[in-house]
């Protein structure tokens, strides 16, 4: 069930210097989409890039809205209401949608402390890693992000890795009633965009690495980056934590607004971290640590797999460095974390290889993987992935480049094609990939994965990458039930 204030708000409080004199009306929710709209409740109609919440009226209508709140546009004449229906044009409403959601949901992040960690990659295992860690310490701590919403061993359902701006402040209240103490919460490129995390009170701004992704909504790299830096530079927080070992980092760190700390973070040395995890000489990375937090040292275990890990490591203790806990106490916390769902989950069982789902979709991700997984295969690497469809088409080629590099042998299929030509997605990855005996193609994503897994020896290792944690797969509008784990699971119980 939806959360919602309390008690009813008056429209007055809602819009406080927004409209002259709003009627006197209490409401008991409010909503941006139509068919979220309680009876009595009051519906936010804002203009979009594409389109303008007003279509949707009549759904909004049906649904009994008591009140209607506009965005008013040149060519848009106001809305005809029916009788009882209280009319409210709000000039720029979409930009006010964070006030009003924080507001009506009583300031919900005022009371728990929340920290925004974006990033191209990174962001649900930084986010998973200081949520278990901050429970290990003492800390009531949730969850939001890609994965859901809650705490790590009950999370809700959330499709969007940062829902809309009025359900972010819904969840909030959610787990601020729930008694929680911290929320790690993963913000997107779009929801920075967007205003998505509008009003949301962040005591700490986390930021992981900036690599190819989502160019078929920002259009380039440069524009990217801006909608990222929004989160450290317009929201407010105390504390910004960045990875000083991404080049875009190191200029974030430089651009941050007076009065705003800096703890730099880092997994290779010479960066001027604050906090710097690296691997013990000799052994292998992901394994036995050494944190250094401002010239103290403490050495712990790690249960994470791969290089690429240590930076998702450091973000986190530098976070907790930064809520004040000291290095013995982030050590002992971060050697009890696991990975998240999806993310270097590893599968095996005694009769086959070792099978590693993650969700890696991007160049820069799927190169870190592949890379981190070579080191763990004594024997050969296989690599089962494809591209979604109606998203960036320009890395397509690149990745394929990036698993015809790394990967011994190479399955393309399809991921979640959702409008596109299946075919052609494969096309433009076999630009990258190329063609020969180590490359095949085959279509069917569960026909893939059992391939692959019946095929590699015993000390070979399995990379299905792409859709991780996902519980469908995205053909044209349908979405069907689909898991990789639960494919790959199969296919290793059925060898002999």
């Amino acid at each position: 069930m939806m959360a919602a204030a309390e008690t009813d708000m008056e429209l007055s409080q809602l819009f406080p210097g927004l409209v002259p004199a709003p009627p006197s009306l209490d409401v008991p929710d409010i909503a941006t989409h139509s068919a979220e709209v309680v009876p009595g409740g009051l519906f936010l109609a804002c203009a979009g890039s594409r389109d303008h919440g007003l279509r949707f009226l009549g759904d909004a209508l049906d649904h009994g809205a008591g009140a209607v709140a506009w965005e008013p546009q040149p060519a848009l004449p106001p809305p005809g209401l029916p009788a009882g229906v209280v009319g409210l044009p709000v000039p720029g409403l979409r930009r006010e949608l964070g006030g009003i959601a924080n507001r009506f949901f009583a300031r919900p992040s005022a009371g728990i402390s929340v920290t925004g960690i974006t990033g191209t990659n990174g962001k649900t295992t930084v986010a998973w890693l200081l949520a278990q860690a901050l429970g290990h310490l003492g800390h009531r701590a949730g969850y939001m992000g890609t994965l859901g919403y809650g705490s790590v061993t009950a999370l809700r359902p959330e499709p969007l890795t940062t829902p809309g701006c009025v359900t972010v402040h819904r969840h909030l209240r959610e787990l601020a009633d729930a008694g929680l103490d911290d929320v790690a919460m993963e913000v997107s490129s779009h929801a920075l965009d967007q205003g998505r995390v509008d009003g949301v009170a962040f005591r700490i701004t986390a930021f992981t690495n900036l690599s190819r992704d989502h160019l078929d909504y920002h259009g380039d790299l440069a524009s990217y980056g801006r909608a990222k830096q929004r989160l450290f530079l317009e929201s407010g927080a105390a504390t910004a934590v960045i990875n000083l070992g991404d080049a875009f980092g190191r200029e974030l760190a430089g651009r941050l607004p007076a009065g705003m700390r800096l703890v730099g973070v880092a997994a290779t040395p010479g960066q001027g971290a604050a906090v710097e995890i690296s691997p013990l000489a000799g052994g292998r990375p992901g394994r036995r640590l050494r944190l250094e937090v401002e010239g103290s040292g403490v050495e712990f275990d790690s249960l994470l797999l791969g290089t690429f890990n240590l930076e998702n490591l450091a973000l986190a203790a530098g976070i907790l460095h930064a809520q004040g806990f000291a290095p013995a106490a982030i050590a002992t916390a971060l050697a009890t974390c696991q990975a998240p769902p999806g993310r270097m989950q590893v599968l095996s069982s005694g009769a086959g290889p070792r099978v590693v789902v993650d969700f890696a979709h991007t160049p820069d991700a799927l190169r870190r993987v592949l890379e981190a997984l070579r080191e763990e295969a004594p024997a050969r690497l296989w690599c089962v992935f494809g591209c979604g469809g109606d998203r960036d088409a320009g890395k397509r080629p690149l990745m394929g480049a990036v698993a015809r590099e790394l990967a011994d042998r190479l399955v393309v299929t399809d991921d979640n094609p959702r409008s596109e030509d299946p075919d052609a997605i494969v096309a433009a990855i076999l630009e990258g990939a190329g063609s020969g005996p180590q490359v095949e193609v085959i279509r069917d994503r569960a026909a893939a994965i059992r391939h692959a897994v019946g095929m590699a020896a015993r000390d070979d290792v399995v990379l299905i990458a792409g859709k991780g944690h996902e519980a469908v797969q995205i053909v044209g509008h349908e979405a069907r039930a689909f898991s990789d784990q639960a494919v790959a699971g199969a296919a290793l119980a059925g060898r002999t």
